[in-house]
């Protein structure tokens, strides 16, 4: 039986101060968790950050491994690999062996043209492989050995410098192939540069939501993930402040959504205490935006560390159609979902950061509750 759930949606016309907000409910999504990668002896998963699938179907798993840099000291050591598998799951190379710009990646993308980028928290740089893995562009720089890296906590922090990056996130890019970066942990901010990587303009800055989230648009605690739709929305995740943040490509604030819907209070987290504070709106970890469907519908996915559950959102609209999912160790369980690919309206590529692993979701929601959501004004 699909259990079902109050939410209140703030979808901010303009301004917060002329929000409107309108309570409906939202259906808990029937899924399962499919087998998918063939995982080998010598070749276990560490810390899955991010995933990524090209047109071929062939998926990019970002890992962080034990081994990666044999001698390495715990904290601090370059740990990072780009692992490639097919269609049927099956291993078929390692990327980025060597690479300068690989240290700590974050995220990986594929843009259109099949290219990866990979975004590197610890190196501030943000790469592009062209298809048959080569490096073609690189923005930022990394630190030079020496020197004191710029991504460990500065008192004062350093002053954001157009096209330097300080804790780099996640990429998307718009339809004339602008790519815009969430420079997340320490600048709070994002870039936006042309498709030659020509540095365009920067918005946003650290700071807080406000009391109930819903206030100073514009302000991050680290935006961690971003996505664009065919009409050039750009979500980003602010994850700090629990909530997305919608804007148009020259940065001009449109909207605020929350992943607010309630939860059982009780479930006891999989990582951490139990909060002193109890509140529905979680925090937005992940950005993922399907491709149109046959009737121009696009749906973007997020998710939270906790209960943990991924949330399912009808575009434009912005209206939260579905959720499913609870923190946990076991399949269709999720412990801190860093990263989302979704090839279909129905079907999510889940990096399971803390469990170690990718998981293959395909969902079966009701239809029919999704359109009467999306009917209700």
């Amino acid at each position: 039986m699909n259990r079902w759930f109050a939410v209140a949606v703030t979808a901010a016309i303009g301004l917060p101060a002329v929000a409107q907000l309108s309570t409906y409910t939202v259906p808990e999504i029937k899924f399962e968790s499919v087998p998918y990668l063939k995982i080998t002896y010598d070749r276990n998963l560490g810390e899955v950050l991010s995933v990524a699938m090209n047109s071929s179907g062939h998926l990019i798993v970002l890992n962080h491994p034990g081994t990666a840099d044999q001698g390495a000291p715990i904290f601090g050591g370059a740990t990072t690999q780009l692992l490639e598998y097919d269609q049927n799951g099956l291993f078929v190379k390692e990327w980025g062996k060597g690479v300068y710009g690989l240290g700590y990646a974050h995220s990986v993308r594929f843009d259109k043209y099949n290219n990866l980028w990979v975004v590197d928290k610890a190196t501030m740089s943000v790469m592009k492989f062209n298809p048959q893995g080569i490096v073609v562009m690189n923005l930022g720089r990394r630190d030079e050995g020496p020197d004191e890296p710029r991504w460990r906590h500065a008192d004062p922090p350093p002053t954001p410098a157009d096209g330097l990056f300080n804790g780099s996130s996640d990429v998307a890019w718009d339809k004339d192939d602008n790519i815009y970066i969430s420079d997340g942990y320490f600048n709070s901010d994002i870039q936006k540069f042309d498709k030659h990587g020509n540095w365009l303009k920067r918005w946003g800055k650290a700071g807080p939501g406000g009391k109930d989230a819903n206030e100073n648009p514009g302000n991050f605690r680290t935006p961690h993930n971003i996505g664009i739709d065919k009409d050039e929305n750009i979500y980003v995740a602010d994850r700090g402040n629990r909530r997305i943040q919608v804007f148009d490509t020259n940065g001009n604030f449109k909207r605020f959504l929350f992943q607010n819907a309630p939860y059982d209070h009780g479930h006891h987290p999989v990582l951490g205490n139990m909060p002193a504070t109890m509140v529905d709106e979680t925090s937005p970890w992940t950005i993922c935006i399907t491709q149109p469907n046959t009737a121009g519908r696009q749906y973007m996915y997020s998710s939270d560390s906790e209960p943990g559950r991924l949330y399912k959102w009808a575009l434009p609209e912005g209206k939260l159609v579905g959720m499913f999912g609870i923190s946990g160790h076991e399949l269709g369980q999720f412990n801190w979902v860093h990263g989302l690919a979704c090839p279909s309206e129905n079907t999510l590529i889940v990096a399971d950061m803390n469990n170690w692993r990718v998981q293959k979701i395909v969902m079966h929601p009701d239809k029919a509750a999704e359109a009467a959501i999306l009917n209700q004004k």
